[in-house]
């Protein structure tokens, strides 16, 4: 498992699969080019036994065929033709009859959306492999993995037939953090410094296939320019590749897409509703799930758990950066990222975008604090007059209110900004009322200079390189 980078808690569970007595049916599931494939083969490199990956397009012939052919590669024999599922599962039992070593053996189906064809009953036939023969053994793994988010988390994760509640152990997998993006660089000769590194994961995220396409020796401005700015950067038109690959009705995915994207802030559900012109109901709500499932979109609870206010938020960094940039200017060429940093677009952008990073780091941010040992809740909070960019609720009678910056250098807080700061902490003193212990805590990319103002308002004062540490 050496060749894994990060990826510790997924690690995990697989290992946890392997080291008991029961069989286990593992759902795995994420976005496109996330890296699932490379980590369940690496990590059962030593136990799998049957390995198949469906057909982009192919129809239910196509399938079976592709399913026959690994068969025949494991059992050297001839497999007959063969017209159904349940007649596939029961040569793929016959297979594992043979294998009786008290090993535990794993089964790796993935892509497994595209195998289950319109009324191709494949769904049925594998309920069926789990349920009569797979859970009577004791050395099975079977996992199950896919990039179409709808599929495997309104038929597998909330099926209710065969399969209701038969899925022991699953892994949503996100984009690398901060940490490992860092490791994942490292291992590919590119040693960026941790501000060059989080300036290139605000564009284009922790996604290891995107990673894998820097090149070694170029700057960040190079590197973003060749990804997506010339005419076959593979990020000029990976967006409505990305959205289609994973979503049934991907039109109504972007749309919600597009609204969030518009909002720096985020938007609560109502709003977001009227923005998209999606129809209220469940079909919207199924279509925010599957974003949010897929990690595209981020829920943010309104401080107090004022449901209506609740936030959403775009968190893809990708999609905030294709949809700010790239869509205006393909094609662009070098120097294109250049010219677009020093204008004013880019300064507000990226104060956004460091929000966004901030806020997927929250468990980092804790353990800067000091406080992952105590109990927490993270919260958004505004009114008509001030908004907070991340409230930390604690037991230890503590709420801190963090300030999100992102500069090139060290921040001084100067009068103008002592008082919006001010201001803040007071409209929520007046607002809330709370008698906890209220901190200022800024979190910023070289941290806060110190001065008469920072010396009076700042309890904390966080840096980047915290978010570079597991």
């Amino acid at each position: 498992m050496s060749k894994i980078i990060g990826r510790i808690s997924e690690i995990k569970i697989l290992k946890d699969a392997l080291n008991n007595n029961k069989s286990e049916l593992i759902a795995v599931y994420g976005r496109r080019r996330v890296g699932k494939t490379f980590l369940i083969r690496e990590c059962y490199s030593n136990n799998i036994v049957f390995d198949v990956t469906g057909l982009l397009g192919g129809n239910m012939k196509d399938q079976l065929q592709n399913f026959s052919k690994e068969i025949l590669k494991r059992t050297q024999k001839t497999v007959p033709i063969i017209n159904s599922w349940f007649e596939m599962f029961t040569v793929l039992e016959k297979y594992l009859d043979f294998k009786k070593d008290k090993k535990k053996k794993v089964i790796f189906i993935d892509e497994l959306p595209w195998i289950a064809t319109a009324k191709s009953k494949f769904l049925m036939a594998f309920e069926n492999f789990w349920n009569n023969y797979c859970t009577k053994r004791d050395d099975l793994v079977v996992v199950i993995c896919g990039s179409a988010a709808s599929f495997m988390v309104q038929k597998i994760i909330k099926n209710k037939g065969g399969l209701h509640n038969r899925v022991s152990r699953k892994i949503r997998l996100l984009p690398f953090n901060l940490y490992e993006t860092k490791l994942f660089l490292k291992s590919r000769g590119i040693n960026y410094t941790n501000y060059d590194t989080l300036q290139m994961y605000m564009a284009i995220g922790g996604v290891p296939h995107y990673l894998d396409k820097l090149q070694k020796g170029l700057s960040v401005s190079q590197n973003i320019d060749g990804l997506c700015f010339s005419k076959d950067g593979i990020l000029n038109e990976e967006f409505k590749q990305l959205y289609a690959s994973l979503f049934d009705d991907s039109e109504k995915h972007m749309k919600i897409i597009k609204s969030l994207s518009a909002s720096n802030k985020g938007l609560p559900r109502k709003e977001l509703i009227i923005s998209s012109g999606i129809t209220s109901g469940g079909d919207f709500s199924i279509k925010l799930e599957e974003l949010i499932e897929s990690g595209f979109v981020s829920e943010y609870t309104y401080y107090q758990n004022k449901k209506q206010l609740t936030l959403y938020r775009l968190s893809d960094e990708y999609s905030k950066f294709y949809l700010k940039f790239i869509e205006k200017n393909k094609n662009g060429g070098e120097g294109t990222w250049l010219k677009l940093s020093n204008a004013q677009s880019y300064k507000t952008w990226s104060g956004f975008a460091f929000e966004t990073v901030c806020l997927k780091h929250v468990n980092q941010i804790k353990k800067a604090l000091k406080i992952e040992a105590i109990y927490s809740t993270n919260h958004s909070w505004f009114n008509d007059n001030a908004q907070i960019d991340l409230l930390i609720d604690r037991a230890d009678n503590i709420i801190n209110v963090c300030e999100i910056k992102f500069y090139n250098a060290a921040v001084t807080i100067d009068k103008k900004m002592y008082l919006n700061l001010k201001n803040k902490i007071a409209e929520f003193n007046t607002e809330i009322e709370t008698k906890k212990n209220v901190y200022l805590t800024m979190i910023t990319t070289y941290g806060v200079k110190e001065n008469e103002y920072s010396i009076e308002l700042v309890q904390n004062n966080i840096a980047m390189d915290c978010f570079f540490i597991y």
